[in-house]
């Protein structure tokens, strides 16, 4: 009998090849289209301390889900009862012609983290996950087994780094030294006693250009990550309006940052991708800012349905751009986009972004002419509060 993948019949381990079936795993995972498969045990006690540090430093920031789980995050078997190991498997998702430097450097068009120009991982992942766990109930009959892909409270990156899939950069993303730190990873709960596999060395060594070079320093200790300054959950997880301090450093990056990852000595060895999936969809990579600007609502839930983008919805979508074009050069075209989107928006969350983008461009240029100093400084005063 089996309730919610949880077998509440015995699986007879000793009519099971334990070696031989770990094996085939990493075989099968690799055919189904994962570069890399480890097993780990589930033992996290020496990473609670240091999580329940982290939350109580407030780094997770609005991501109350982080906190809500308290320590079930570091014990997977709380997570889902009778779990006995965690298989986890890593899928590259470096796309062709990434052009990462020159689409930073040009500050007229968008820059959207690599991971979300293709096809939402979160389901490309489950479903490759899923499918790993019926090809082991082929062989050894039913058991439970759960799928996770940034799906729950779980410690994705202490359980990949224990399985040998690589090692916590300083950065706090994982890092193989044969391909750098350009995968998703997924993890697979199973109740079998599966043989683990051994962590690999940590080669960071005295590096800490991902620390330098985050743009609003985020990194506020090696593998400490202070979520409310990083640039990816500025654009994506926070609901309200950006902090002006951070505002200018965003420069034209609409979703997420990989500054950290860019500068990685290890990324040279990174390996494009081969799932077609993750390619990138013309409609979002090198794209102008005033023509993602200039997006319908309805254009923008249909050029982005599939992609990890929509979720963070149209407006923050909006929020966004305005903060990139408040950092591009001026000129009379985004001027005017600005004050026509401010003309006809309701949102205060908006408004307040655009107005702060006008802001940028009449302090950064001599007004032409006395018509267009007249539109910024009504289009501001339109979009400030009544009690500024």
């Amino acid at each position: 009998m089996v309730e919610n993948n949880i077998c509440t019949d015995q699986v007879s381990f000793d009519q099971i090849d334990l070696i031989q079936l770990s094996e085939n795993i990493k075989l099968w995972g690799k055919a189904l289209g994962f570069q890399q498969v480890g097993i780990a045990d589930i033992d996290l006690k020496q990473h609670e301390a240091k999580l329940q540090q982290w939350l109580d430093n407030q780094y997770h920031g609005e991501m109350d889900y982080m906190e809500k789980h308290g320590m079930k995050r570091a014990r997977p078997a709380e997570l889902h009862p009778g779990t006995l190991r965690v298989i986890s498997v890593r899928m590259d998702y470096l796309p062709d012609n990434a052009q990462f430097a020159r689409t930073l450097k040009n500050k007229n068009n968008a820059y959207i983290s690599r991971y979300a120009l293709g096809r939402d991982y979160h389901k490309v992942l489950r479903k490759r996950l899923k499918q790993l766990g019926q090809k082991i109930e082929q062989q050894v009959g039913k058991l439970g087994y759960r799928p996770f892909v940034d799906s729950a409270p779980v410690l994705e990156r202490p359980l990949a780094e224990k399985a040998g899939l690589g090692w916590t950069g300083k950065h706090s993303l994982l890092i193989d030294s044969k391909t750098g730190s350009w995968f998703f990873i997924g993890e697979l709960m199973i109740d079998l006693p599966l043989p683990v596999d051994k962590p690999v060395e940590e080669k960071c060594g005295a590096c800490v250009a991902c620390i330098k070079i985050c743009p609003t320093q985020a990194i506020v200790a090696p593998y400490v990550v202070d979520g409310r300054r990083c640039i990816s959950y500025l654009t994506i997880e926070l609901q309200g309006p950006i902090p002006i301090e951070f505002r200018k450093a965003i420069g034209n990056r609409i979703y997420g940052c990989d500054d950290c990852q860019l500068i990685c000595p290890w990324n040279r060895f990174a390996n494009i991708t081969q799932e077609a999936d993750y390619q990138a969809r013309h409609q979002l990579e090198k794209q102008p800012l005033l023509d993602l600007f200039a997006w319908s609502e309805a254009h923008f839930l249909t050029t982005t349905e599939g992609s990890p983008i929509r979720r963070i919805g149209y407006l923050r979508w909006l929020r966004n751009i305005a903060v990139a074009l408040g950092n591009a050069p001026t000129s009379k075209a985004i001027v005017e986009a600005l004050n026509e989107k401010l003309k006809h928006s309701d949102s205060e969350l908006l408004n307040e972004h655009i107005s702060w983008a006008l802001e940028q461009h009449a302090l950064q240029i001599p007004i032409v002419n006395e018509r267009l100093n007249n539109r910024l400084i009504k289009a501001i005063e339109k979009g400030l509060p009544r009690d500024a």
